[in-house]
């Protein structure tokens, strides 16, 4: 392969991930705020929305709100993996009708739809003019013929002269301050590691597996007829060949970015277990009789998941994603204290403005932003499950948990021993900070179920696997220490600076963050670490939060009084 080859491929990649995917958002964006309404959620809970989308999904599916616009289209070009992003079945198994009124739309964000997600919903529910509906339908056709189909990775030198004359005209129809943008990416470099990332980025891999699922379950389900059905069986498998050579395609992409080391988020995502899938595909010899037998003769293909392998220490793991600055919601300066945030599952931010007494929640774009006002200073917040957060308050010995949704109080729960006040979870308890101990709090119960010594007066907390690690509220403290459940035994290790903020990465690993703004990365098992090159913080004044499911870190000033703003600064995992 040619490395200009190779290096086309990346700068068309580049193109579509950086420039054409935010457009598709801005535009859907447009769409919902022109309508009145605030966010993406509120737009694909929209009726019209919803019963599009659903019959893109549903086939034979007459719906009981709306039946003369009910559609039962011959393709279904919504999979399950984007349906299942966009949509929750409220109250399955209650409610008899089949329809979109079963469902209700997740908490998503913009930038969590693909470009084939955001064009799907773009010329399906948005109202777009010719020329806008043409770019579209072609951006995306671009990027199925030039990438997603793409298993050699590279673009040669006549295909992209015309490909790349075609995408700037298609992209400055749609905005024409993009052209600046474009001379940009068009000069750059090749990033192997980029383009490696962008590869699988680009794959148009879900539907695939979705291909495989299905047809899988059909021969399962021939296989596995009975005596009198058998003849039938064997037709349907023989009925099947045809599909099955087309996903012979598929399973050579999958095998080819295998090769390459390259981990599938699909795949993790379908089996966290990283257990192998065996698929069977059938012989192209058959006995006349039927025979199911010497239909399944030919070797067995077996695709295994690739584990996630864990990063180098030091290595940075994350590049900027998005900046978003919060000065105009957190009020006055003079009380603009943040004390403590973490990412939901869903995204959302959940913020400790202390002084003011109250959370600041919103989108991770800083769209649809409420608050909670609290009776005390909150002084660090976790997150129990997808809607409900933690929240030990100052001046009053007792944690509070609310709901980020309807913004109720769920309960208070008095803790008398609890000193400084830092939280996490662990094993489905609450875990505070006493003195030189620390506290096992049941939230159903409200009791202490246990405590353990330690030997300092501990301060901030965080959870990672079976083990509670914090630090000393002693500024002269330079140790990291842990708590192991299991063994239920106290270890440290010695720092340059003191450790001040912390939050634990996908492979277990720690990010934290010490006097002085650096950062140090600590291996899974704490007996290892180094400093992180190249992320930078600015100061030590900041608070970490790191979400496994949105594979997400977010780090946020500790403003202190006449500070210029609050800026979250949300960085996206390489």
């Amino acid at each position: 392969m040619d490395r200009e080859d190779r290096r086309r491929y990346f700068i068309v990649g580049s193109v579509i991930l950086e420039v054409v995917t935010p457009l598709f958002w801005k535009r859907i964006e447009h769409d919902y705020t022109n309508s009145g309404l605030a966010s993406l959620q509120d737009f694909l809970n929209k009726q019209s929305t919803k019963h599009i989308l659903f019959h893109l999904r549903h086939r034979n599916t007459s719906c009981c709100k709306d039946k003369t616009n009910c559609s039962n289209n011959v393709a279904l070009p919504l999979i399950y993996c984007q349906w299942d992003l966009l949509y929750t079945e409220t109250n399955p198994g209650v409610n008899p009708h089949g329809c979109h009124c079963n469902f209700s739309a997740n908490h998503v964000q913009l930038d969590n739809l693909d470009i084939t997600l955001a064009s799907l919903i773009l010329l399906n529910c948005c109202i777009l003019t010719p020329g806008e509906k043409t770019a579209i339908l072609k951006l995306r056709q671009y990027k199925n013929e030039y990438l997603s189909h793409n298993i050699k990775g590279a673009i040669t030198k006549g295909e992209y002269k015309t490909l790349w004359t075609d995408l700037t005209n298609f992209i400055l129809q749609l905005d024409p301050g993009k052209q600046d943008e474009m001379t940009r990416i068009a000069a750059r470099p090749l990033d192997e590691a980029l383009c490696t990332r962008y590869c699988v980025d680009l794959l148009d891999i879900h539907k695939r597996l979705d291909e495989i699922d299905d047809t899988m379950k059909i021969m399962n389900k021939s296989v596995h007829g009975t005596p009198q059905n058998m003849g039938s069986s064997v037709q349907g498998l023989l009925h099947n060949m045809e599909t099955l050579n087309n996903i012979d395609i598929s399973l050579q992409e999958l095998l080819f970015y295998a090769r390459r080391g390259m981990a599938c988020k699909c795949f993790t995502e379908r089996n966290e277990n990283h257990v192998s899938r065996k698929l069977i595909p059938p012989s192209s010899k058959y006995q006349e009789q039927g025979s199911v037998k010497d239909s399944l003769e030919s070797p067995k293909v077996e695709v295994f998941l690739i584990k996630r392998q864990s990063h180098r220490l030091g290595q940075c793991k994350f590049t900027i994603y998005r900046q978003i600055d919060l000065t105009s919601v957190a009020g006055d300066d003079k009380r603009r204290v943040v004390s403590d945030l973490v990412m939901m599952d869903d995204a959302r931010l959940v913020i400790c403005l202390s002084f003011q007494c109250r959370l600041l929640i919103c989108n991770s774009d800083g769209s649809h932003i409420d608050s909670i006002h609290l009776q005390s200073n909150p002084c660090y917040v976790t997150a129990v499950n997808i809607t409900t957060v933690a929240v030990p308050l100052e001046r009053i010995s007792c944690i509070e948990m609310y709901d980020i949704n309807s913004k109720l109080k769920l309960k208070s729960i008095s803790v008398h021993e609890m000193y400084y006040k830092g939280i996490t979870t662990m094993n489905k308890n609450l875990v505070v900070c006493g003195v030189n101990r620390l506290l096992f709090i049941d939230h159903h119960t409200e009791e202490v179920v246990r405590t353990t010594q330690t030997d300092c007066l501990p301060s901030r907390l965080y959870n990672s696997g079976d083990r509670i690690f914090y630090s000393s509220v002693d500024v002269e403290d330079s140790k990291l220490y842990w708590y192991s459940f299991t063994d239920d035994k106290h270890q440290y290790m010695t720092f340059p600076s003191k450790p001040s903020w912390m939050t634990t990465l996908q492979d277990g690993s720690m990010y934290v963050v010490c006097t002085g703004g650096s950062v140090i990365h600590v291996s899974s098992d704490g007996k290892q670490h180094e400093n992180v090159t190249g992320l930078c913080l600015g100061n030590d004044n900041v608070v970490i939060s790191y979400n496994g499911k949105q594979k997400k870190l977010v780090t946020i000033n500790k403003v202190q009084r006449f500070a210029r703003g609050v800026a979250v600064q949300i960085f996206k995992e390489i």
